[in-house]
């Protein structure tokens, strides 16, 4: 059975102060939780922060981001074996600000998903659709073409061992959210494509939503059959509202 997970993306937010702050509420609402997987995505500053007062708590850590390459002349980028270095569990992949921002595309996706399994950190791949292309009845195209960027590099066994975020990039930031209908008929898809990739892997691979989860809605979307978990952004930073939705998560 697979173990619902919620990933807290705090995006570009934050300061020492602010997050001690931040912690100080969160940790003891989030103690007892013991059958769901939680993990804190701060950014690239505060990981040592996170990951001290994250010790002993049961609660991973994560980055938002990494460089493919493992080494280098790459000024102001940071590898996936430092992130391992700093104590990361898990690193964002391919997240919808990252492509709709920085222009990253499907084949960067793939090379850091590459880079971040060799330096065994786990992999959250973020995929997802626009309006647009919701509108033209594109969303299992997109997803299954984001999705196809990594199977052709890695092979067909390239998802064992990771996590895939269905966030729907209409959603994200903007207060709408799919229906938990249509965010349960999209990870059907993605498992689906994920057992036909690969038999024995393919049921087990935690499958997130994201896209404006909160406090309200998250009971009715992890109550779907294919959604395992969320990827939280603004909530994330509301200790109270970020732990209503891991208690939901952890039924």
């Amino acid at each position: 059975m697979i173990q619902n997970l919620v990933i807290g993306n705090w995006k570009m937010n934050g300061s020492f102060a602010a997050n001690e702050q931040l912690l100080d509420a969160l940790l003891p609402a989030l103690a007892g939780l013991e059958t769901v997987g939680i993990a804190l995505c701060p950014p690239f500053p505060y990981l040592s922060q996170a990951d001290w007062r994250l010790k002993d708590s049961g609660i991973a850590l994560g980055a938002q981001n990494l460089n493919e390459h493992e080494a280098g002349a790459h000024t102001g980028e940071v590898s996936a074996a430092m992130l391992k270095d700093l104590g990361c569990r898990y690193v964002l992949v391919g997240h919808s600000e990252r492509r709709s921002l920085y222009g990253e595309t499907d084949a960067d996706t793939a090379a850091k998903f590459s880079a971040a399994r060799a330096a065994g950190v786990v992999p959250v791949l973020c995929v997802g659709e626009t309006l647009a292309e919701r509108e033209r009845d594109e969303t299992t195209a997109v997803v299954y073409r984001q999705l196809d960027a990594i199977r052709s590099r890695l092979g067909a066994r390239a998802f064992a061992g990771s996590v895939v975020a269905y966030e729907p990039v209409w959603a994200i930031g903007t207060g709408l959210s799919a229906t938990p209908e249509q965010a349960q008929v999209v990870h059907a898809a993605i498992r689906q494509y994920l057992c036909e990739c690969d038999t024995i892997t393919g049921p087990d691979i935690a499958l997130l939503y994201g896209g404006s989860v909160k406090a309200d809605n998250a009971a009715a979307l992890l109550a779907q059959p294919d959604i395992n978990g969320a990827l939280v952004g603004g909530a994330a930073l509301d200790a109270d509202a970020f732990a209503a939705i891991c208690r939901a998560a952890n039924g």
